[in-house]
């Protein structure tokens, strides 16, 4: 049965509460309608703490605890794998990737750990790839402009920002602060640009604005140049809290979900309705399958489809700026959320009460925060005021 999913209005009450907001939880997926209130205390130290058990639902979980080394390996904050030392002990790139028709395929988009994506002016969505796993890939792309709210979620990751496109009139600022590492092609309203970091890629058919790449190697010259910091900051706080080895977060009081539309199928619905994008649920690989304007979204250097552990709709407030539709959204305070993992749905909150250097955290309706599978993650900017549109089934 196909399930419609309406975010909650938030209270001033909530709004102001520093410590996260008190919410109630009716019972999920039994109205078109519905209001998930959760309780949420904001945590900053989930997976730093020691390996612990942690609530979900009736049961309890083991989670990754305190990272160590192992034969030249440790577990990823994005992903809660083992990975090289190096790699996950590095700063990520945040990397601005199109999205719509014009761009297809992405080249390298399946190396990310994280995919975020979020609706900007025309109604289609764009794409800010999280790569830790940068250095098998000669370039990444095609890559395009910023929107600040981008920004604001990649600072959440101390990731070093990377874009081409024009930066004004909203991003300029930001951009170009002391709080953000980025490295930009040089285009109008950037002041400091790494023009050794991009290149074109011939694609005959293509529009020139989707023949522009990162390449890594220029990628790297240009941060040792601009003499930017490669490593976490030492209280760096991960967003998601993975389970353990060998133990999967199943949620079995949770509802089933095979197949999820952030935008539902109507028609240019909040941004994600234009090429109407979804993800489809494989029970025997435990992963979601991304879909896109009626096929399988690609990754060009694999010709693989792109695919994920865990997927999370997370509710923020939107207004369309000028009457060139540019968006804003609030990507900090408190709101609503939905989290798919292991073929179940979790209604959710996420609170950033810390600032810019901390990301959202999710918890159940307990409070309890949520527990993620290990492996890659996508998550979704959903408009709230067109929330009414996401559909899953």
């Amino acid at each position: 049965m196909r399930k419609h999913w309406k975010a909650a209005a938030l209270t001033m009450a909530c709004l102001l509460a520093l410590a996260g907001c008190e919410k109630e939880t009716t019972e999920v997926l039994e109205t078109v309608t519905q209001t998930v209130e959760t309780e949420t205390e904001t945590q900053t130290q989930a997976a730093a703490e020691t390996e612990t058990e942690t609530e979900t639902g009736e049961e309890t979980l083991s989670v990754i605890g305190e990272r160590e080394t192992v034969d030249g390996q440790m577990q990823s904050y994005l992903t809660g794998e083992w990975k090289d030392e190096a790699v996950v002990t590095r700063r990520p790139i945040a990397v601005m990737i199109p999205n719509n028709e014009q761009a297809m395929p992405q080249y390298g988009l399946a190396s990310a750990s994280i995919i975020y994506e979020a609706p900007v002016e025309g109604r289609i969505t764009r794409l800010m790839g999280i790569f830790e796993d940068f250095d098998d890939l000669d370039h990444i792309g095609p890559v395009r402009s910023s929107r600040d709210y981008f920004v604001y979620t990649a600072m959440g990751y101390e990731a070093i920002y990377c874009n081409w496109g024009l930066a004004r009139p909203y991003v300029e600022e930001l951009i170009n602060s002391d709080a953000v590492q980025n490295i930009s092609a040089g285009v109008e309203g950037i002041h400091n640009p790494a023009d050794e970091a991009f290149g074109r890629i011939s694609r005959p058919g293509y529009a020139k604005e989707f023949t522009g790449y990162l390449f890594i190697d220029g990628l790297k010259e240009a941060v040792d140049r601009l003499g930017y910091d490669w490593e976490y900051d030492a209280d760096f706080v991960p967003q998601l809290t993975f389970a353990a080895d060998g133990v999967r977060a199943e949620y079995e009081d949770a509802q089933d979900v095979t197949v999820i539309r952030p935008g539902g199928t109507e028609s240019n619905s909040g941004g994600y309705g234009a090429y109407d994008p979804w993800f489809e649920y494989d029970s025997d690989d435990h992963l979601y399958y991304r879909f896109q304007d009626g096929e399988a979204q690609i990754d060009e250097r694999t010709g693989e489809q792109l695919a994920v552990s865990n997927v999370i709709l997370q509710y923020c407030h939107g207004e369309v700026r000028d009457s060139h539709d540019y968006l804003a959204f609030g990507v900090h305070g408190v709101g609503t959320a939905l989290v798919f993992t292991d073929g179940k749905v979790i209604p959710a909150s996420w609170s950033r009460m810390e600032g810019d250097g901390v990301p959202p955290k999710f918890y159940d309706a307990d409070g309890n925060e949520i527990i993620f599978n290990q492996g890659k993650t996508w998550i979704c900017n959903i408009w709230e005021e067109y929330s009414e549109f996401v559909e899953f089934e």
